[in-house]
């Protein structure tokens, strides 16, 4: 288990290290472009040279990626250039509301997708229709379209929740129960649609193993075999669809914290974006592979946990 959870580690460090130097040199490839950006359409070439000799970008981007990797396995990740506080602080501040309603998003969607899978392998007939059914409808509802009905109907008409904003749960778990309600619920929706479905295949799949069949003929019960045997087998298929929607929610949570403005790490990606914030996007992008590479090796570990074979491979 040890030798596995270090070669997977050391698979997951390997990715960090390319995928950061790759995106290095895609945002700080054009030293004009950035200086420009930063100083607006009136920038003169002296300006430009100026500002580039400043932020030290006429140096070989090599060079620039070496010195930024040395503080970044520190922990420095620089200094935003629009806000003048460290890029480490700012992901610090914005990074927990994202994480929250992420997380929440995965339990919502991890609990309703198993009962619909369950329900649409087990049952069958008109429920297995109604149920895919509603997952192609969920799944073909954009989330951003989603959240602005929600925020219509639930927050402006009936008034139950806020339409915007965010609330910490150090502050009030109730109000922060409240704030989340509708940006997860638009952020779910289309991750339920698709692991729904994959949880009925793979739930499909084992009750067709032989096994299956001679528990039956020893007269073991339905429910036993489906909670005991079944769901556990088909726990890596899910754990995998869960990780992948994890990527998703993390990736589709920037367009549902500008709908319900939400400080979330979308909301300073964008905000870093529009404003040529080079080191802030460089930072999120490292913990957003960071955030990837830890939910894979957990998710590694619970299929290493559940499928001895998995330590084999």
């Amino acid at each position: 288990m040890v030798r596995y959870l270090i070669k997977r580690a050391g698979a997951g460090l390997v990715l960090l290290a390319f995928v950061s130097l790759l995106t290095f040199i895609m945002v700080f490839r054009s030293p004009e472009a950035i200086a420009y950006n930063i100083i607006g359409s009136t920038a003169t070439q002296e300006q430009i040279a100026a500002k580039i000799a400043a932020l030290g970008l006429e140096r070989p981007i090599l060079t620039q990626y070496a010195d930024w990797l040395g503080g970044a396995v520190q922990g420095d990740l620089g200094r935003s250039w629009n806000q003048s506080e460290p890029v480490s602080t700012l992901i610090a501040r914005q990074l927990p509301v994202s994480l929250s309603m992420v997380s929440l998003a995965i339990l919502v969607m991890a609990i309703v997708s198993c009962l619909l899978g369950l329900a649409a392998a087990v049952r069958g007939g008109w429920v297995d229709k109604i149920i895919q059914v509603l997952s192609v409808v969920g799944f073909s509802v954009p989330s951003f379209w989603l959240g602005l009905l929600l925020v219509i109907f639930f927050a402006v008409r009936v008034n139950w929740f806020p339409a915007t904003g965010y609330v910490s749960f150090m502050g009030s778990p109730f109000g922060w129960a409240t704030s989340l309600v509708l940006p997860v619920t638009a952020l779910v929706l289309a991750g339920i649609a698709s692991a729904s479905q994959q949880v009925r295949g793979a739930i499909i799949d084992v009750l067709d193993q032989d096994y299956i069949r001679t528990l039956r003929a020893r007269g073991v019960s339905s429910r036993s075999i489906l909670f005991r045997h079944a769901l556990r087998n088909a726990v890596p298929a899910v754990l995998t669809v869960l990780s992948l929607q994890f990527i998703a929610l993390v990736g589709g949570a920037a367009v549902i914290e500008q709908v319900f403005a939400i400080p979330g790490l979308g909301s300073l990606t964008v905000t870093a974006s529009l404003n040529g914030d080079v080191p802030v996007v460089m930072g999120v992008v490292v913990t957003l592979i960071i955030l990837v590479v830890v939910v894979n090796l957990v998710i590694d570990l619970l299929n290493a946990l559940a499928n001895p074979k998995v330590r084999v491979q």
